[in-house]
């Protein structure tokens, strides 16, 4: 079997799942769950000899592992735009299929610990499979009509995951929130994707495809002005999915659905694609400097206005929330500075270490019936697992050795100072570092040092006999009243120490180069000894600083909070950019703008076709006196008319008339 052959196999295999859990096994909820985890552990266990294949023999985008079938010719006025559906297999899509895979299944099989009892079960395994499909396809798409299909996709699929438990107001908002905000992004994105369907040679099965525009981009056949606005357009759509500034504001809410739902869209799928995007494009993008600059730019700012917003979070859900947007961030910058295999060796690691921050929280919200950190603590004797787990993600996070995050981390702050990059950016970084460190810690000793604070889950410090609803009551209510916590069930905490493992080993596959040389021919990884210390140095200094404030409380919190009251305050309200959002641009600028064009359709529109209608009924109501009915008054009518007529005709009027008209 070919490459390309396994490839339409990983995605067909989710997608028939969402089939028999819609039409076939809905009424069995078990079932359904079972059916999902088999298909994605199919899809992985292919994803997998995919991977080992590209490895053994690195053969690029070459024509046998590719494969496409013409779907529809749209007919022009001098040449005709051919659609197609293919995919392609290179070291890249292997390397995200294996991430794709892997993370949904783990995080498939905690859901049967999480979800269990939840009236909509099934439902939720349907969206889930499709949601895995969606990004699948966009990860093996070969053109960019294919990947705008399963790019749209996938914003519906989180719609309606994130919107999951949509009889709650919350997570309704949050759901048109996230489905709007990156519509506005997306729609750059097809601007783009329109440029390049006019301007790059539209006839023939390659005009879109990918590879095809990339060596076009690289030969300098595709150039100019118009070149930079296609590409700032695909990072536009990038922007939206993957949380950039200043289309963020959608994915902290976006906390409203369920927790594996919030891991699934962090770590692997939705959150990922806006970074594959621009990585896939790269040579288009390396084509356009003013572009690179932009995309570097955007992602320094973003990883360090995000993770300032973290420090000040209680929710722990958000506090992850945001630093998948500040990593993010960090992920453009090393895109952004030529830093290719960094972006992509650090979305490699995040997927896992970020998959299981989430997937630990979400244990930390069953066992204590709380998302709030401050309702927490002492978990880390109630909860061993799930606190060695999440220690060892918080670690990695935070870039100390040997963790995965340290490696990749590091390479993009070595890139920041080289090729492209400035001292700006890794003054950005650095200091990006400092507050992720800082605020991964004080979730820690807030939530697993000192004695438990807060209530637990409504089953009395047991994870059998779940009620109907017992997963949203764990994430829409802070309401439960037993005491103590307890650990999750092992169906919850085996993915936790999968992913824990991964977290601690996927750093060391680039140590020496052999990640990079994989997806970058010619790659040399190499050290930068000062870098790393210094990153290191400023992560410590944030560790330190969260146990000076929560761990030993040397310095007080609240009187740290007075102290920097001004900007602790623009930080709880997220520098109030939902303020200007749903205030000022939605209520104030929209509505104002729609109440404007509301004055013009009643007035102008309105008043034109009401005024064309008056018109007629006085006309016709002025005729319609005249049918009077009477006999007598028609016979007068009929009579002065010959009378006239006779008049004309003994003044000559009808001679001299039908001369005129008999004129050349």
């Amino acid at each position: 079997m070919s490459l390309a052959d396994l490839g339409w196999a990983i995605l067909f295999l989710p997608l028939i799942s969402f089939v028999i859990t819609v039409f076939l096994t809905r009424s069995r909820p078990k079932l359904c769950g079972y059916v999902t985890i088999a298909a994605i552990g199919l899809a992985f266990l292919a994803s997998l000899v995919v991977l080992v294949r590209v490895v053994a023999e690195p053969v690029g985008t070459a024509a046998e592992n590719q494969a496409s079938y013409n779907w529809v010719n749209i007919p022009g006025l001098t040449e005709s735009l051919t659609l197609s559906l293919g995919v392609a297999i290179d070291p890249l899509a292997a390397f995200m299929l294996v991430v794709v895979t892997g993370v949904s299944l783990l995080v498939q099989i905690y859901s049967q610990g999480y979800m269990a009892g939840d009236p909509g079960y099934s439902r939720y395994y349907a969206f889930m499979s499709l949601f895995t499909a969606s990004m699948l396809g966009l990860v093996l798409a070969n053109n960019l009509i294919m990947v705008y299909f399963f790019w749209e996709l996938v914003g519906l699929c989180s719609y309606l995951l994130i919107g999951f438990w949509f009889q709650k107001p919350a997570a309704a908002a949050a759901a048109k929130k996230a489905f709007i905000v990156t519509r506005l992004g997306d729609l750059g994105f097809l601007v783009a994707i329109l440029w390049l369907v006019f301007n790059v040679d539209p006839a023939g099965p390659n005009g879109l495809n990918i590879a095809f525009l990339n060596e076009k981009t690289t030969l300098d056949l595709i150039a100019g002005a118009g070149l930079t606005w296609a590409a700032l357009g695909i990072f536009a759509g990038a922007v939206g999915k993957s949380a950039q500034f200043p289309l963020h504001v959608w994915l902290p809410d976006a906390m409203e659905g369920p927790t594996p739902v919030s891991a699934l869209i962090h770590a692997a799928t939705m959150v990922a694609a806006g970074v594959y995007l621009v990585a896939r494009m790269f040579p288009l993008f390396e084509a356009a400097p003013d572009a690179m600059v932009v995309v570097a730019f955007v992602g320094g700012f973003t990883a360090i206005f995000a993770a300032s917003m973290g420090l000040v979070m209680h929710d722990v859900k958000r506090v992850m929330a945001y630093s998948t947007v500040s990593q993010l961030g960090y992920m453009m910058m090393a895109l952004g500075v030529g830093g290719l295999v960094a972006g992509i060796f650090h979305l490699f690691n995040h997927a896992f270490f970020k998959a299981l921050l989430f997937l630990g929280s979400g244990s930390m919200i069953h066992g204590t019936g709380t998302q709030d950190m401050r309702e927490m603590g002492g978990l880390r004797r109630a909860m061993p697992v799930t606190f060695i787990t999440v220690l060892i993600a918080s670690l990695s996070l935070s870039g100390i050795p040997p963790f995965s995050g340290f490696w990749s981390k590091d390479e993009i702050l070595a890139d920041t100072l080289g090729g492209h990059g400035n001292v700006l950016l890794f003054a950005l970084g650095l200091a990006a570092a400092f507050m992720t460190a800082f605020y991964m810690f004080r979730m820690m000793f807030v939530a697993f040092g000192g004695s438990f604070r807060g209530p637990a889950t409504a089953q009395g410090g047991h994870t059998s006999g779940h009620t109907s609803g017992h997963a949203i009551h764990l994430d829409q209510s802070h309401s439960a009243h037993a005491v103590g916590a307890h650990e999750s069930p092992r169906v919850m905490t085996v993915p936790l120490i999968v992913l824990a493992i991964l977290a601690v080993l996927t750093g060391f596959l680039n140590v020496n180069g052999w990640f990079g040389g994989l997806l970058e021919e010619g790659y040399v990884v190499h050290f930068n000894y000062g870098v790393m210390a210094s990153s290191v140095v400023v992560a410590l200094a944030g560790i330190f600083l969260a146990y000076a404030v929560y761990g030993a409380k040397w310095i007080s919190a609240e009187s740290l909070g007075r102290a920097f009251g001004p900007a602790h305050k623009w930080l709880t309200n997220k520098y109030y950019l939902d303020h200007l959002y749903e205030g000022v641009i939605t209520r104030g600028a929209v509505i104002g703008i729609c109440a404007v064009l509301s004055w013009f359709d009643h007035t102008f529109v309105d008043g034109i076709v009401n005024g064309v209608a008056r018109l007629v009924m006085a006309i016709s109501g002025g005729v319609r006196k005249a049918e009077t009915g009477r006999v007598q008054a028609y016979a007068l009518v009929i009579f002065a008319g010959v009378l006239v007529i006779m008049g004309l005709w003994m003044l000559g009027l009808p001679n001299s008339v039908s001369g005129w008209v008999a004129k050349p």
